[in-house]
C-alpha cells in the first residue's frame, strides 16, 4: 500500500559505511537479475526497509544456488541499483545495465513514478519486472505495462480496505492529506473513487507540498471547520512526520481527531510531550500471510534468513521484525527464478537470447511473450503467501492482506500494537481475541467520525419575539428578581443541548435587523442565530441553515374595523328573497289544503265564513312552521299527515334561520378594509399605508412580488412597531409571518386580525457559518426532534393557546332556495300523501254522491223535456194526462 521514501531524519543507528557486507561476488554468472532499491545520494543512512529488501533479494539469489537452480545451464547472478528517487537517474542506470549485462528480470523499482517510466521500455524489450512496493493503481493496466507485475497490493485495494473500515465503524466521511506528486494524487483519487462507489465521501483533499514542505491551506481551519473527524494521511514517512509535526503544534492531533496513516513512522521524531496526543493513531499497511495465519512457505523463509544472517548479521532485525516489503522483495526474486527455471526446462534450444544488443532501446528478449504468458499462470506458495497472477492485471490475485496497528501509550512509551487484520474473505477482524483498541483521548469507545459537540461552548444569539423568545421575570429562593428566557426557541435550545451535549452561551439582541444579525454570524461574532429566521436564497449566500425548525407562511395583518351602517332588514338577510317567497307559498299552499281537508270534520273550522276559515288555516300553518303552535288541532288523518310535513319544514327552516342569523350578526360586527394579498397588489390600499419590517425576508418578498423593487412602503424596524402602527392608525396593513401573527391575534392584540389565505410557504432555520463543522450534527438532531414529535409538541405548547374570543372571518351568505329545494319537494310529497289519504277515507261518500247526482240530473232532464213538449203542443199533454 505504501511507497516508502528515504528518511532524511533517521533514528536507526545503521551507518551504511560501517555495515560489514560479506555477500559473495557472482561475477562468474552470465545471466543476472537486477535489483533496484532506494538510497539517499551522498548519504550513508539508508532506510531500514530498503536494507532488508536488499538483503532478501540477495538471499533469494544465493538460495537458488543452494538449490542448484539453473537457467539455461547457468546459475543466476545479480546486479543492484541504488535509486535516488529520481526517475531520470533510475531510467538511465537501468538502461545501462540492460545494455551491458544479460539482465533477464528486474526486482523493483520501489517507487511508482520509476515503474511508470520503466514500464514502456521494459515492456518493449520483453523483460519481466516485479515491484515489491509500487502501489499506483495505474500500473495495473496490463495493456500499458505488459511486463510489469507486483506483489504489494495496489492503492485501489488499500482504498477498498479503508472503505470497509469506515463502513464497519459507521463513519460516513473523511479528509485526505496527501503529498503533492503522482503517488499522493493517485492514492487520494483511488480512495475518493472507492468512497463514492460505497456511498461514503471525502469532504476535503489537502496537499502537502514536497518541494516547500508546507501544507497548502490553513490546516487549522480545514480540520476544525470540517464535519468529519477522520483524517487519512497518504504520504511517505518523511512527509508524514512533517504533517504530524505541524498538526501537533496546532493541537489537531488528539481527542477530537482520529488520524489514519498509510505507513509506519519513526516515533523518535516527536517530543515525548506529544505522546498523549499521538495515542490512538491508526497505521494501516499491507502484510504477509503469516500475520493473518494464512499459509506461507516457512521452509524458504527459514533458509533465506539463514543466508542473511550468514553474510550480513548486523542488519538482521530478528524473524519477527523483518519488514513486509523485504518479504515481498524475496518473493519477487524467487518468482522470476522459478518462472525462468520452468520456461527453460521446456525449451530445448537456448532459452535466453537477446536481439540487437547494441542499445537498451533496440534490444528484444526472444520468446518474451511465452515467458510472460507463463508468468501470468504462476501459482505457488511464497514466503508472503500464495502467489498467483493472471493475464488481465499486473496485481497478484491472492495472498493480499492488511493490518492496522494502533499507537498505544503505556508507561509514557508509545508502541505499535496490532489490532485489526483484513483480507478479501474476512474483511476486518481483531488481530487476536485479546486485542483492545485505544481510540484518541485514551478512550475505549469508537468515535462517531463526525465533529462532536460534547462540552463545546457555543455562542448563541436570539431576539425577543413572542412566542419564539420572551423574557420572563421570576423570583429565586432569596426573593430576588431575575429574568429568564422562555418560549419556543429556549425550549428548542434545551432539547438540542440535552441531545448534543454542548454548553450554550445565549445573548439576547435588540434593535438589530435579522440581516444585521446574520452578518454577525457570518463574521464569526456568534456561532448560531436561533429565531424565526426565514431560509432564503440570498441569505444562503452568506450563511448556512439547518433543517427546518418551523414551517411557515406569510399572512396579511390588519386591525378590526367596527361596522357603523344601520340595516333595518338585517334579520331578513339570513334567507334569500327566493327562499322567503318559497316559505310563503308553502304556508299558503298548506293553509288552502288544510281548509279542504279539515272544514267538514273539524269543529274549529266547520261553521266559519270563508275569510275566517282561510285566516285560521294560515294561522295554523304559520304557527306550525315557526314552531309556536296554535289553539286548535287537526282531527283528520290527512290533516295529520299534512302537519307532519309542516313540522319537517319547521325543524329545518327554524334551525337554519337561527344559525344563519347568528352568523350574519357576528359578521356584521366587523368590516375588513381588504380581503387579502390580491387587494394589496391591485392597489386597494395606498402603498405608504402598508408597513414592512426592513432588513427582513418580508421586505425581500414585498420588493420582489409586489412593488417591483420600489421601496414605497412604510418602513418599520421592529415587530412591535407593526402592532403599534396598526392600532394607532399609522398603517392599515402589514405582511407578517403567519406563525407569529396567529399567536399575536389570538393571545395579545385581540383587535387585530388576519385576512386572506396564507401565501409564500417557507421555513425557519438555525443560522450558522458557511461550512460549519457541526452542520450535519445539527441537521440530524433537528430531524430526530421532528421525527420524535418533540417539535410538534413545542408547537402545541406555544402556538395553540387562545385568549381572544374567536370570530368567524367569512363573507355573509344568505341561504338560497336551491339549498332548501329538497326540503320543499319533501313537503309537497307529504301534502300529496295527505290528499290521497283524504280521498281514500271519503271514497264511499264520493260514490253515493255520484249516484245521487246521476239520478238527479236524469230527472231534471225529463222534467225539462216534458216542459218543452207542453209548450209546443198543450193538447197532446192534456190528453196524456187524462
Amino acid at each position: 500500500m505504501i511507497e516508502s521514501c528515504w528518511l532524511r531524519i533517521i533514528f536507526f543507528q545503521y551507518l551504511f559505511g560501517n555495515v560489514r557486507t560479506n555477500w559473495p561476488s557472482l561475477n562468474s554468472s552470465n545471466i543476472d537479475l537486477l535489483g533496484i532499491f532506494p538510497y539517499i545520494a551522498n548519504q550513508s543512512e539508508p532506510t531500514q526497509w530498503s536494507i532488508q529488501s536488499h538483503a532478501m533479494f540477495k538471499s533469494a539469489i544465493l538460495l537458488s544456488h543452494q538449490y542448484d537452480i539453473r537457467i539455461g545451464g547457468e546459475l543466476v547472478g545479480y546486479e543492484t541499483i541504488e535509486s535516488k528517487g529520481d526517475v531520470v537517474t533510475a531510467f538511465g542506470d537501468t538502461c545501462e545495465f540492460v545494455s551491458n549485462s544479460t539482465i533477464i528480470g528486474i526486482v523493483g523499482p520501489s517507487f511508482s513514478r520509476e515503474s511508470q517510466y520503466l514500464g514502456p521500455l521494459l515492456g518493449k524489450i520483453g523483460i519481466p519486472f516485479i515491484s515489491y512496493s509500487s502501489t499506483d493503481p495505474q500500473l495495473s493496466d496490463r495493456h500499458t505495462y505488459s511486463s510489469f507485475y507486483r506483489l504489494v497490493p495496489s492503492d485501489s485495494i488499500a482504498a477498498s480496505a479503508i472503505a470497509d473500515l469506515f463502513l464497519q465503524y459507521e463513519w460516513t466521511a473523511g479528509i485526505i492529506i496527501c503529498q503533492s506528486d503522482v503517488f499522493g494524487s493517485n492514492g487520494a483519487k483511488s480512495i475518493s473513487d472507492e468512497f463514492t462507489r460505497r456511498k461514503l465521501s471525502i469532504t476535503t483533499t489537502v496537499q502537502f507540498d514536497i518541494n516547500t514542505y508546507e501544507i497548502k491551506g490553513d490546516l487549522t481551519s480545514i480540520l476544525t471547520f470540517s464535519s468529519t473527524r477522520i483524517i487519512l494521511v497518504w504520504a511517505e514517512p518523511f512527509y508524514i512526520n512533517m504533517i504530524l509535526a505541524e498538526a501537533l503544534e496546532r493541537n489537531l492531533v488528539g481527542p477530537q481527531f482520529l488520524w489514519i496513516l498509510s505507513t509506519p513512522i519513526s516515533l523518535n521524531y516527536f517530543n515525548k510531550t506529544f505522546n498523549e496526543n499521538l495515542n490512538g493513531i491508526f497505521v494501516i499497511e499491507s502484510v504477509t500471510g503469516n500475520v493473518v495465519n494464512a499459509p506461507t512457505n516457512d521452509t524458504l523463509l527459514k533458509s533465506a534468513y539463514e543466508i542473511w544472517q550468514r553474510y550480513e548479521p548486523e542488519t538482521f532485525p530478528g524473524s519477527q521484525n523483518v519488514n513486509y516489503f523485504a518479504l515481498f522483495a524475496f518473493d519477487a526474486t524467487w518468482t522470476l527464478i522459478k518462472m525462468y527455471e520452468k520456461f527453460c526446462s521446456n525449451v530445448s534450444s537456448s532459452c535466453i537470447e537477446f536481439l540487437n544488443n547494441a542499445s537498451c532501446f533496440d534490444q528484444h528478449l526472444q520468446n518474451s511473450d511465452s515467458m510472460l504468458n507463463l508468468m501470468n499462470n504462476m501459482n505457488y506458495l511464497g514466503v508472503s503467501g500464495l502467489i498467483e497472477f493472471n493475464e488481465n492485471t499486473a496485481d497478484r490475485v491472492t495472498g493480499i492482506y492488511y493490518i492496522i496497528k494502533n499507537l498505544q501509550l503505556s508507561s509514557n512509551v508509545l508502541n505499535y500494537v496490532p489490532i485489526l487484520v483484513w483480507s478479501h474473505a474476512t474483511n476486518w477482524n481483531f488481530y487476536s481475541p485479546t486485542s483492545v483498541i485505544i481510540w484518541p483521548g485514551n478512550s475505549l469507545i469508537a468515535p462517531s467520525g463526525s465533529a462532536s459537540l460534547q462540552n463545546v461552548h457555543l455562542r448563541l444569539v436570539v431576539t425577543e419575539t413572542a412566542p419564539f423568545t420572551m423574557s420572563s421575570q421570576f423570583f429565586n429562593e432569596f426573593q430576588q428578581s431575575n429574568t429568564k428566557l422562555v418560549g419556543y426557541i429556549p425550549d428548542l435550545i434545551e432539547l438540542l443541548r440535552v441531545q448534543l451535549g454542548f454548553i450554550p452561551e445565549i445573548t439576547l439582541i435588540a434593535n438589530k435587523t435579522f440581516n444585521e444579525i446574520i452578518d454577525l454570524v457570518a463574521n464569526d461574532a456568534y456561532d448560531l442565530f436561533l429565531a424565526q429566521t426565514t431560509i432564503t436564497a440570498a441569505r444562503s449566500e452568506k450563511v448556512s441553515f439547518s433543517n427546518s425548525i418551523y414551517d411557515n407562511s406569510l399572512r396579511i395583518l390588519i386591525r378590526k374595523e367596527l361596522k357603523t351602517d344601520i340595516d333595518l332588514l338585517t334579520y331578513l338577510r339570513s334567507f334569500s328573497i327566493q327562499l322567503w317567497l318559497a316559505v310563503l307559498c308553502a304556508c299558503i299552499y298548506a293553509s288552502l289544503l288544510l281548509c279542504v281537508l279539515e272544514r267538514r270534520e273539524n269543529d274549529a273550522l266547520r261553521h266559519r265564513s270563508i275569510i275566517s276559515l282561510i285566516a285560521m288555516s294560515i294561522w295554523f300553518s304559520f304557527g306550525t312552521l315557526v314552531g309556536y303552535g296554535v289553539d286548535f288541532h287537526v282531527v283528520t288523518a290527512a290533516g295529520r299527515v299534512l302537519t307532519v310535513g309542516l313540522y319537517l319544514l319547521s325543524i329545518v327552516l327554524v334551525a337554519a334561520y337561527t344559525a344563519n342569523l347568528a352568523s350574519e350578526l357576528t359578521i356584521s360586527k366587523s368590516q375588513d378594509i381588504i380581503d387579502g394579498l390580491d387587494d394589496i397588489k391591485n392597489g386597494k390600499l395606498s402603498y405608504s399605508r402598508i408597513g414592512i419590517l426592513v432588513g427582513s425576508s418580508l421586505e425581500d418578498y414585498y420588493l420582489r412580488e409586489i412593488s417591483g423593487g420600489n421601496k414605497n412602503f412604510y418602513p418599520l424596524k421592529t415587530k412591535q412597531e407593526i402592532y403599534d402602527g396598526l392600532l394607532n392608525n399609522v398603517i392599515d396593513a402589514s405582511i407578517v409571518d403567519g406563525s407569529v401573527s396567529e399567536y399575536i391575534v389570538n393571545n395579545i392584540y385581540c383587535n387585530l386580525t388576519l385576512v386572506g389565505k396564507d401565501f409564500n410557504t417557507n421555513a425557519f432555520g438555525i443560522v450558522f457559518q458557511k461550512n460549519w463543522q457541526y452542520k450535519n450534527i445539527f441537521d440530524k438532531a433537528v430531524l430526530l426532534l421532528r421525527e420524535s414529535g418533540d417539535i410538534d409538541e413545542l408547537k402545541r405548547k406555544w402556538f395553540k393557546t387562545t385568549v381572544c374570543s374567536e370570530t368567524v372571518q367569512t363573507t355573509s351568505q344568505a341561504m338560497t332556495i336551491e339549498s332548501m329545494a329538497g326540503l320543499f319537494v319533501t313537503f309537497i310529497i307529504i301534502s300529496l300523501l295527505a290528499i290521497i289519504v283524504c280521498l281514500w277515507k271519503h271514497r264511499s261518500c264520493l260514490n253515493l254522491a255520484y249516484v245521487k247526482k246521476f239520478f238527479l240530473k236524469r230527472n231534471m232532464y225529463k222534467e225539462k223535456h216534458s216542459t218543452e213538449i207542453f209548450r209546443t203542443n198543450p193538447t197532446t199533454v192534456e190528453k196524456s194526462l187524462f
